[in-house]
């Protein structure tokens, strides 16, 4: 299977796990099988959203989902069944150093549901502690390498580059300073080290960035030395719909960036209003499938 992927690509993530125990449903490690069933219940919701939209229009070749093993495992098995792309995570979740979910028994756990993206969450400012970062590029050399010996799963990347106290310093604890003037340069910097350390993505999965130059220089530093079917796809963050839609618009018209992977924008608070009994189940569908479906319409559109 050649190595990279420049198809459109529109992903609704849902793979967060300590964020929907802790902040959506307010429980904590180790939870009762009573309590894992109503988080994958509720996820339920978000992938009857995703199959809404699709049916409503969003392209199905180019529209997935990206959810965890421990609340998601049917929910791989029956998006695999519909012929969805399909995205699985390897990390464990809410760790400030990248470290396996299953620990040495990673790749099998990746094996039993063979994805067509396992995905990766890391924090990595090339600015920051160079053990960490050496032990963290280690780990994800051997994911890269292991999936390429299999040659089924592609790897998708997610890079989080957070600020360094001096870098924030030097903006004057300004965050968005630091978003607009010192992280693009600084996710080239972490993109050509992790490449450099025998780290290949076939995805790259993108903070927002507000300007297309900063786009260019990353689509350029994704696709260096002969790396030209790399993909780029904006990540959410978290933000409200109106930053998002800013963020693609801004990358949509790049080549190279093939999409996104936006999700608490799309399903949070449909999730907080159905569990508050503020709208009903299907009310809750419908608006993440519309959610979903605009964004989608922001690359379909895109010239």
């Amino acid at each position: 299977m050649p190595r990279g992927f420049d198809r459109p690509l529109y992903i609704l993530p849902f793979d967060h796990r300590g964020s929907f125990e802790t902040k959506m449903f307010g429980w904590h490690e180790p939870l009762s099988a009573a309590q894992t069933a109503d988080i994958a219940a509720a996820k339920q919701v978000i992938y009857d959203g995703f199959k809404a939209a699709v049916a409503g229009g969003v392209p199905r070749d180019r529209a997935g989902i990206l959810v965890d093993e421990q609340f998601g495992a049917a929910i791989l098995r029956a998006a695999a069944a519909d012929g969805f792309l399909t995205a699985c995570p390897a990390e464990k979740s809410g760790q400030e150093e990248f470290d396996f979910e299953y620990g040495p028994d990673f790749f099998r756990h990746i094996e039993a549901f063979s994805p067509t993206f396992c995905k990766v969450l890391v924090r990595y400012n090339p600015e920051g502690d160079p053990v960490v970062n050496r032990r963290q590029a280690e780990r994800l050399r051997e994911l890269s390498d292991a999936l390429a010996a299999a040659n089924k799963s592609r790897l998708m990347f997610e890079l989080l580059v957070p600020a360094e106290p001096a870098q924030l310093a030097s903006v004057h604890g300004d965050q968005a300073a630091y978003d607009l003037n010192l992280r693009p340069q600084l996710m080239v910097r972490a993109i050509h080290d992790l490449q450099d350390a025998g780290v290949e993505p076939d995805v790259w999965k993108i903070e927002g960035l507000d300007r297309r130059s900063d786009c260019e220089a990353i689509v350029a530093a994704a696709r260096r030395g002969g790396r030209d079917t790399v993909g780029c796809i904006v990540l959410g963050r978290g933000e409200n719909g109106g930053k998002v839609r800013q963020w693609l618009e801004t990358a949509a018209s790049v080549p190279g960036f093939i999409g996104f992977a936006v999700g608490r924008t799309d399903f949070w608070q449909p999730l907080v209003d159905w569990k508050g009994g503020q709208c009903s189940r299907e009310a809750a569908v419908a608006e993440i499938a519309r959610r979903y479906a605009e964004f989608a319409t922001i690359f379909e559109t895109a010239t």
